[in-house]
């Protein structure tokens, strides 16, 4: 995508009839070469662009009647073509060469959160959303990996979404079966890194969780309370019983 510097040098209004006159000069550029600068100066009338200079044309181009032939009068005067001509390495590039280092050095440091959501299909009884947050610029990688090995099946994402603030987001979407004891983290590599940033998943953390893994969740806390009961039973029965009475209960 290239970038561009954008500079307007000249507004003028008519009070007499509301008409509005106004010239647009414009640097676009994919470099701070000088051959990967286009320089154009337009001049609009009443919002209708009429007359342009475009560096890589070399020349004014009319494009109403008396665009024409304003251009064809520019075009012979060859002090003022000269001049124009110029503008791409005397005006553009100038403020490329100091602009261009700040917008290319900008970058903010993405902020991630996982969450689960229900399936998008029947394959499997589980998803993961990986959202990436606030960073800048819009090139980054967000991957999956279970047990440290990257997944490239059942992945899918969305493109890098303008925020409208110099930022982006992103979604980055998992599907799969649970298996007990594994990990599954979020890894996002980004210009602002220095390492990737890994974000492990925390199934505690999810409201969503499938029929077998409640199940055993469910029967595990059941098994841990009644040994705790047992446990100070026990207990108790063994402190009485070292104080050589027992007490047993009446009716």
């Amino acid at each position: 995508m290239a970038s561009s510097f954008l500079c307007l040098l000249f507004i003028s209004l008519s009070t007499a009839d509301g008409f509005m006159t106004y010239r647009l000069s414009r640097c676009d550029f994919t470099s701070t070469e000088l051959k990967d600068i286009q320089f154009t100066d337009s001049y609009y009338y009443n919002m209708i662009e009429i007359i342009r200079f475009d560096s890589n044309v070399g020349k004014f181009v009319g494009f109403t009647d008396f665009g024409v032939k304003t251009a064809e009068t520019w075009n012979n005067i060859p002090a003022r073509l000269a001049s124009m001509r110029a503008q791409k390495g005397t005006y553009c590039k100038s403020n490329i060469d100091v602009r261009y280092h700040k917008l290319t050095s900008k970058s903010a440091r993405p902020t991630v959160k996982l969450h689960s959501t229900t399936p998008l299909s029947s394959h499997h009884p589980a998803m993961l959303v990986c959202s990436v947050y606030d960073f800048f610029p819009s090139k980054i990688k967000v991957s999956w990996h279970r047990d440290g090995q990257e997944v490239t099946s059942d992945v899918t994402s969305t493109e890098e979404m303008e925020d409208g603030d110099w930022y982006y987001q992103t979604h980055c979407y998992l599907e799969y079966t649970p298996r007990s004891g594994e990990k599954i983290s979020c890894v996002v590599e980004h210009a602002s890194l220095e390492k990737p940033l890994i974000t492990n998943w925390d199934p505690s953390s999810s409201s969503f969780m499938p029929k077998t893994e409640r199940y055993k969740l469910a029967i595990g806390a059941s098994g841990l309370i009644l040994c705790l009961i047992l446990s100070l039973a026990g207990f108790i029965y063994y402190r009485q019983k070292a104080r050589g009475r027992i007490l047993v209960p009446t009716h």
